[in-house]
């Protein structure tokens, strides 16, 4: 839907939950009622063992060939994209060298769904956190105490608890997310205080964000997620254990040529680019720039919708500017640093759970993040430009 700056925007026009954010409006559905699908449930949760006795590259290609028009809602859709991608992921990664080739039962039906959902055929986050989880009460907040997993690779507590810290931030982000069309009316108005009131809820967002998010060493150990939640969500593009990619097998549209596709990060995730946009933080032109733009094309489309039309109508800053108003530059400036501090402690964590670890696995290398960058210059980069980027 086009909008003009008169517009408010209405955050259902791009599947954004005012309650929940960028999380779906309602819970990720917990399995496929439909028997023919039974198959890919079944391997799915026996992936964990299957993993363990490294069997499941022999259990995947014994998969039928399912179709995938029998998925009549966006949520089968979403949970089948799910159940494919770490089929898919543990069929690549599950051996002493990873497989250059994904079977044709596999391929062709991640592929038909990867152009349904608008999103490449490879575990993204959206597949990995956005809908992996299910609430123990279902009348109980979505926070870390109340979620589980839907799906994992290896299981046990440190896989969960790495992703369900980033389904917890995702809810914590709902109110800053929900504040957005306010704000961007608000800096388009000159309303200062109805702007300062919004950037106010971003702030707040962000200090809840940043506090779940010091939580990940509770119960996620550096060396047991280097060594045994991260190898199973690397990609194939910049990938040094697979310089040419992955071949998907009887898929027409690839024409048997290998494919390129970064590995799951949280670079996937809207949140903090729409935040940028919404603050006009602004990135230098260079290599990393244009990483940031390519994860927007593994994002659910119209969250990426969202996100560009945030940055395209946000006054924000001029507005904060042009006010000379203290108290609303001093809130802006909390959001600033409220990202920057997101960053710095993304980038503490980066150094601790993957740059110090010791590599003892050509797959999973210590200088290379999942999405296939050299991270740690990266995450510097980021924390560094947002910084930048307070009123004095």
């Amino acid at each position: 839907m086009q909008t003009t700056h008169a517009e408010i925007l209405q955050l259902e026009d791009y599947e954004v939950c005012e309650t929940r954010g960028f999380l779906p409006a309602s819970d990720p559905l917990p399995y496929l009622e439909d028997p023919y699908y039974a198959p890919w449930e079944q391997v799915a949760a026996e992936l964990p063992k299957l993993l363990a006795a490294r069997r499941a590259r022999a259990v995947i290609e014994a998969l039928p060939r399912l179709d995938i028009d029998r998925l009549t809602t966006d949520r089968e859709r979403r949970r089948a994209m799910m159940l494919l991608s770490y089929l898919g992921h543990a069929y690549v990664w599950n051996g002493d060298a990873p497989a250059s080739k994904i079977p044709e039962n596999l391929a062709r039906p991640w592929h038909a769904l990867s152009q349904t959902l608008g999103r490449p055929p490879v575990l993204s986050y959206a597949s990995y956190a956005l809908d992996n989880w299910r609430r123990l009460d279902p009348n109980a907040p979505i926070e870390l105490g109340n979620i589980v997993l839907l799906q994992n690779f290896l299981g046990g507590l440190d896989e969960e608890w790495f992703i369900l810290i980033h389904v917890d931030i995702e809810a914590k982000a709902a109110p800053a997310i929900h504040s957005i069309p306010t704000v961007l009316q608000a800096a388009a108005h000159g309303d200062a205080p109805t702007l300062a009131q919004g950037l106010g809820a971003v702030a707040a967002a962000l200090e809840q964000m940043h506090a779940v998010l010091r939580r990940m060493p509770e119960a996620c150990d550096p060396y047991i997620y280097y060594h045994r939640v991260r190898p199973y969500i690397h990609g194939w593009k910049n990938n040094p254990a697979l310089p040419n990619g992955v071949i998907y097998e009887g898929v027409d549209a690839y024409q048997g040529r290998p494919q390129q596709f970064r590995g799951e990060t949280g670079a996937q995730s809207a949140i903090i680019p729409t935040l940028d946009g919404l603050l006009g933080i602004q990135h230098a032109d260079d290599p990393l720039k244009a990483y940031l733009m390519e994860m927007r094309l593994y994002m659910p489309p119209a969250h990426r919708r969202f996100l560009e039309t945030v940055e395209a109508r946000s006054r924000v800053r001029e507005a904060v500017i042009a006010s000379g108003d203290p108290a609303l530059r001093e809130v802006y400036n909390a959001c600033v640093e409220g990202v920057q501090q997101f960053r710095a402690l993304h980038l503490h964590y980066a150094a601790e759970y993957i740059y110090k670890q010791h590599a003892k696995d050509p797959k999973n290398p210590t200088g290379v993040g999942t999405g296939g960058t050299p991270f740690m210059q990266y995450l510097k980069k980021h924390r560094d430009e947002s910084g930048n980027h307070k009123l004095s």
